[in-house]
C-alpha cells in the first residue's frame, strides 16, 4: 500500500523542521516519530493517529474515524482518520497535536 503524498506534506508542514521528529516508511505507509516514538502517520489516504488508550473511545466518536485494524485486529490507542476528517488545517492540526500530547506522556526510549 502507498501513502498520500499530499497529506504527508501537510503533516510535515505542521511539524516544521524539528530535530526530535523523524519519518520512516512503515506498514506500507509513512510514520512520523517524535523522540523515536510513532505518533502519527499516513497509510493510503488515511491519517493514522496514536491517541492512547484513554482517548481511544472519544476519538472513535468523532466523525470520519474508525479503529486502526491494520492486522485485522483493532489496535486500542490508534485510529484511522479518513480524508474528510483531515480536510481542514484546523482538524489536521488537532489530530497531530493529540498524538503529540499522548506520546509525550510515554517513557523516553533508550537508543542503543
Amino acid at each position: 500500500m502507498s501513502f498520500d503524498d499530499r497529506l504527508a506534506g501537510r503533516v510535515r508542514e505542521l511539524l516544521g523542521r524539528r530535530r526530535n521528529v523523524e519519518e520512516r516508511r512503515m506498514f506500507g505507509g509513512l510514520a512520523f516519530l517524535l523522540d523515536a516514538k510513532m505518533f502519527c502517520g499516513v497509510l493510503g489516504r488515511d491519517l493514522v493517529v496514536r491517541v492512547g488508550p484513554e482517548r481511544h473511545a472519544a476519538a472513535l466518536a468523532r466523525p470520519h474515524v474508525r479503529p486502526m485494524d491494520f492486522t485485522g485486529r483493532p489496535m486500542t490507542g490508534y485510529v484511522y482518520v479518513s480524508p474528510k476528517g483531515t480536510a481542514t488545517a484546523r482538524t489536521l492540526q488537532s489530530w497531530v497535536r493529540m498524538a503529540e500530547e499522548f506520546v509525550a506522556t510515554l517513557p523516553v526510549k533508550r537508543r542503543g
